[in-house]
């Protein structure tokens, strides 16, 4: 089986829409009430969510992992959003890496990080970041092979819920 990456384009919202929707639930529906899974699903996972961030001019790219034509995983990078004070307006975060269950361990993530760390350094060094679930363990590891280390933890909000989310910083390297 051979797995592709390529950069997600807006005719593929609605396949990113499916694919978001069925990872988070599988990696953290088991977290939340049924109603404040569907109402965080309704926001951030539809095609209208990721039409937007796929747009001329978003500063976001994402790109889409598939294998024998079936969209297994995809990733999105841009300008950094998290809670923390050493955040500057030149930093990159990791937003979203995620990979289907029985896609993972294969491989793709990390060719799915490698091309979101080549765009997010074309234009040099600058300083990285990401967030993850405290419970994650796998992630947590995974991000460390990069270089990534635990800089803070904010709550990340699911409806009622208030989840523990650890934030990882990568210094920018020469």
């Amino acid at each position: 089986m051979t797995t592709s990456i390529r950069r997600a384009f807006p005719v593929d919202a609605d396949a990113l829409a499916e694919l978001g929707a069925t990872t988070f639930i599988e990696t953290f529906g088991h977290l939340y009430t049924s109603e404040d899974l569907q109402a965080f699903l309704d926001e951030s996972h539809t095609e209208a969510a990721y039409a937007k961030v796929l747009t001329d001019g978003s500063p976001y790219a994402l790109w889409l992992a598939e294998r024998d034509g079936r969209a297994i995983g995809y990733a999105q990078a841009g300008p950094c959003g998290l809670p923390h004070a050493d955040v500057r307006a030149e930093d990159g975060e990791i937003k979203r890496l995620y990979l289907r269950g029985d896609a993972q361990n294969c491989g793709a993530g990390r060719i799915l990080m490698d091309a979101m760390l080549a765009w997010l350094l074309r234009d040099g060094p600058r300083t990285l970041w990401l967030s993850v679930y405290s419970e994650n363990y796998g992630a947590q590891r995974f991000y460390a092979r990069y270089g990534f280390e635990f800089a803070g933890e904010y709550a990340f909000i699911v409806g009622a819920q208030r989840d523990r989310e650890f934030i990882y910083r990568r210094p920018a390297q020469a």
